[in-house]
């Protein structure tokens, strides 16, 4: 039996780099050629791999196309760097150091997990499916605009067997399923995240980010960038290498869904966060796909300083990016068209128009013009901050924990969140990273306060 390892067959992957390619204005018309000349397929759609694997020349020469591939000039190169230097740099609007202390209490980081465990769920059902399918399910229910967690209960079979649930997710998030928050990497990596800065304080290195996850990560926990980084350092591969190293997600979400306890932990301190995010983003990321992390660590941070509201805090995280970067771009795209649009599934069709025909569903950029136009749309009200961000598409489960993570730590409180959202997670969470195994929610607020605290 042949093992199909997802996201690291080369084959799989330069269909993946072709498409990146397109979107950087690197001129691969010739790779292209010739890979579609010696039986070589597009990326697959939606797995993260092809189901026949390819004979032996081929796969020697998708790594052979690869490395061609990174070598091509990239002209978005100037305006869009990795080094922090280059990112500062290019922020005019750079955010000041904090100068005074802000006290943040845990019960405002138990509304901020609570909130990212909540809008995680409500999209992990529907996780791969496309957007008729999504907006089919839930109407079906009547639950369009998504006002409650999906649910199977009277939706006609014909309509679940056109647009499955997600396979893996069906049995522990739909509303007759719920029993506690289940394992998911949304919440894996912060938890993560709060071991690292346990580990090696705030001070960590990228260095101290890649032993943590050979130490406590199993491989078979990381998708995307995420698991060609791992591979890269099992190759002996040292980071920022680990990230650029036949890596065609560089440029996706898997950065950003690291980044919440960096902004929780540095309240008040947007540039903080920011730097502190890209210590961790540079494993696996670069240029967009760091600033995905960035940009979020930056508006929790301003977010848990508790003085301006949700549009402050985008407004936060627009300074740490390169204003004339794709995902800049992305941001105001999504807010300008949120602000335009009263009718959200108008703002949603816009964006897919503008993104769905060039960008992969597991992108930062699609996935950031509509979280931060959900955001926008929802005005900090907790349950359309998630159902906005849910009923988009895409990363239906990253773009729902970010949304609940921001829009809880807004709300200040736990008890503060509606008690239909918060009340299934039973305050306990599942995963296999290691000390963690169904840990509450309440324990994780105090034990992320600490680091808060620690000088």
């Amino acid at each position: 039996m042949t093992v199909r390892l997802t996201w690291v067959q080369p084959e799989d992957l330069v269909g993946h780099e072709l498409r990146q390619a397109r979107q950087d204005g690197r001129d691969a018309g010739d790779v292209e050629q010739r890979w579609l000349a010696a039986g070589g397929a597009p990326a697959p759609e939606r797995a993260g791999a092809s189901e026949v694997s390819a004979p032996r020349r081929l796969r020697a020469l998708a790594g052979r196309l690869l490395d061609e591939l990174a070598l091509l000039e990239c002209p978005t190169a100037a305006d869009e760097p990795t080094g922090l230097a280059g990112i500062r740099a290019a922020c005019p609007r750079w955010p000041a150091p904090r100068t005074r202390p802000v006290s943040l209490e845990p019960d405002r980081l138990h509304a901020a997990w609570l909130g990212r465990a909540a809008g995680c769920l409500l999209g992990k059902p529907v996780e791969k499916l496309p957007l008729a399918g999504i907006r089919a399910l839930a109407r079906a229910a009547g639950n369009w605009p998504l006002t409650t967690w999906f649910t199977a209960r009277g939706v006609p079979r014909e309509l679940t067997a056109a647009h499955p649930w997600n396979r893996r997710s069906a049995a522990t998030s739909l509303a007759e399923n719920i029993d506690g928050m289940p394992e998911d990497d949304d919440l894996d990596h912060p938890l993560l995240t709060v071991l690292l800065l346990r580990r090696y304080g705030r001070g960590f290195s990228t260095s101290d980010l890649a032993r943590l996850w050979l130490d406590e990560l199993p491989a078979g926990r990381v998708f995307t960038a995420e698991r060609v980084a791992y591979r890269n350092l099992l190759d002996g591969i040292e980071p920022p290498d680990t990230a650029r190293h036949r890596n065609p997600f560089r440029e996706w979400i898997g950065a950003r869904i690291r980044a919440d306890v960096h902004g929780w932990t540095n309240p008040g301190d947007p540039g903080a966060a920011a730097e502190q995010a890209h210590r961790d983003a540079v494993l696996t990321h670069t240029a967009n796909g760091v600033y995905g992390a960035m940009f979020t660590a930056a508006a929790l941070a301003e977010a848990a300083g508790g003085e301006t509201d949700v549009h402050g805090c985008l407004a936060a995280g627009l300074r740490v990016v390169p204003p004339r970067s794709r995902y800049a771009h992305a941001v105001r795209l999504g807010i300008r068209t949120a602000r335009a649009e009263q009718d959200f599934d108008t703002v949603v069709d816009r964006l897919h128009d503008a993104y769905g025909p060039t960008h992969h569903w597991v992108h930062v950029l699609p996935n950031t013009a509509l979280l931060a136009a959900a955001l926008t749309h929802a005005d900090g009200d907790f349950g359309r901050s998630i159902g906005c961000a849910v009923s988009g598409g895409w990363d239906t489960d990253s773009n729902g924990a970010t949304a609940g993570s921001l829009a809880g730590l807004l709300a200040g409180r736990a008890a503060a969140l509606p008690d239909h959202w918060t009340a299934p997670l039973k305050n306990r969470l599942a995963t296999s990273v290691s000390g963690f195994g169904s840990v509450g929610f309440d324990t994780l607020a105090h034990m992320t306060c600490q680091e808060v605290r620690r000088p």
